[in-house]
């Protein structure tokens, strides 16, 4: 899989394929079932499969102070889209003069000239061009001019009541419920941090942690979960806290991995973490001895969701 940032050299192999555009944030089921369609078209035109999505997100320009937090980054956007078969990835450079482009030289000037797409794909709720003002309608009546093939993919259903999508699973994210969140994602919600020093209480009273610094995605709400942490490729189930810590009339959140069956010095390396379960809510104990006895309880439930979840 290719990730693309720029058109200037856009690779002719790539021209001709089918094509779908979107932020993608959190790559979803909802976003498979386009992903699905979007193959099908690419294999039986012998083209590519190719995303075409946006850095940063067209919000965080036009209003910066409503821009909610990402899912995902970019790389970690490609390597999903990546893990669903797509044959490329266009992270284009998001700037006031792509956002001021009409719906009608959007599409002419990316979908026809550069990537000279064959077919289309997208859901029911896309718009493109200045003001969103390019709808679906627009969008087909385009294609028909150009001899682009669109299918629209109706959006896939959480249950008999909603559909899924990024705001959906970022509100399920902002409660705790990465249970739930994990089962409308396509992998399961990840974030990403730097190492940095804290107090050393985890290692003091027998259950050291790396404390993650610089998370630049959404950070689920306080709360214990079951996750594993990625130390340089390698997977280590662990248990994660995040929010204060009221035993020791600490007041200020933090992101922190206890990492099962782990030796070593990780401080200054980047390292991502999975939420797979929610355990428990933060609360005060009494006595550090009483902290430690939770913490033991802890681990044993994160050992127990590791085995139930070793195939993930």
């Amino acid at each position: 899989m290719k990730l693309i940032r720029s058109l200037t050299e856009f690779p002719e192999s790539l021209r001709g394929g089918a094509l779908t555009i979107g932020n993608f944030d959190g790559v979803h089921r909802g976003h498979q079932v386009i992903i699905d369609q979007l193959k099908q078209f690419a294999s039986r035109d012998g083209g590519a499969a190719i995303v075409f999505t946006f850095d940063p997100h067209p919000v965080r320009i036009l209003r910066p102070d409503q821009t909610p937090p990402p899912l995902t980054w970019t790389n970690r956007k490609a390597d999903l889209l990546a893990d669903l078969g797509v044959d490329a990835v266009i992270a284009y450079p998001t700037d006031r003069a792509l956002l001021e482009l009409s719906y009608r030289e959007f599409f002419n000037q990316i979908v026809v000239e550069k990537l000279s797409a064959k077919a289309m794909v997208e859901g029911p709720n896309f718009y493109f061009g200045r003001g969103r003002e390019g709808t679906v309608d627009r969008l087909s009546e385009l294609c028909q001019e150009s001899s682009v093939e669109l299918q629209i993919v109706e959006p896939k259903l959480e249950n008999s009541e909603s559909f899924i999508s990024s705001s959906r699973i970022r509100e399920l994210i902002r409660i705790g419920d990465v249970d739930q969140a994990r089962q409308l994602l396509t992998r399961p919600y990840r974030i990403r941090g730097m190492v940095t020093h804290g107090a050393a209480r985890g290692a003091k009273i027998g259950f050291p942690t790396a404390n993650l610094d610089a998370i630049d995605t959404l950070i689920p709400a306080n709360g214990v979960y079951a996750g594993r942490t990625y130390v340089d490729g390698r997977s280590h189930w662990s248990a994660i806290h995040i929010g204060p810590n009221p035993t020791f009339s600490e007041h200020l959140p933090k992101v922190e991995s206890h990492l099962l069956n782990f030796e070593g010095s990780i401080y200054g390396e980047a390292i991502e973490v999975d939420f797979i379960s929610r355990l428990r809510d933060i609360r005060q104990f009494e006595t550090p001895r009483q902290l430690t006895d939770q913490l033991d309880l802890d681990v044993q439930s994160t050992r127990a969701i590791a085995r139930r979840y070793s195939d993930l």
